[in-house]
């Protein structure tokens, strides 16, 4: 069962607020199925419908377990782009929705299953 601290997420909701009317998006860290901390790739981009991360930039590190990332419209529901990256990026992904309250989020397996995750 997946867990995610609660600052990680208040700071990725004040993120996706920073970069209203863009999307934020970043990849997971965890341990032992603890999200502890993100990792922002160098050279992301962030626009209005969309995050690029630049791939090549992401360090070899087997704490990265997935992907965060904001939509500004608050629809907290893979694209079909969405849905690609999880399939080859880890095994937990997360999208946070306007208006990046603490409750305004949904999980997902690399198949784009919903899942549960709990807020430490």
């Amino acid at each position: 069962m997946w867990s995610i601290r609660k600052k990680v997420l208040q700071m990725v909701m004040e993120a996706s607020k920073d970069s209203y009317p863009n999307e934020f998006g970043a990849f997971l860290k965890a341990e032992n199925e603890i999200v502890y901390e993100i990792a922002v790739l160098p050279g992301t981009v962030f626009g209005d419908r969309h995050t690029i991360f630049q791939m090549w930039n992401k360090p070899i590190d087997f704490s990265i377990v997935g992907s965060i990332h904001s939509h500004p419209s608050g629809v907290c529901l893979p694209s079909d782009a969405d849905r690609q990256m999880f399939s080859n990026t880890g095994a937990l992904h997360i999208i946070v929705g306007y208006p990046y309250g603490i409750t305004n989020f949904n999980a997902f397996n690399r198949k784009s299953e919903k899942i549960e995750i709990h807020l430490l």
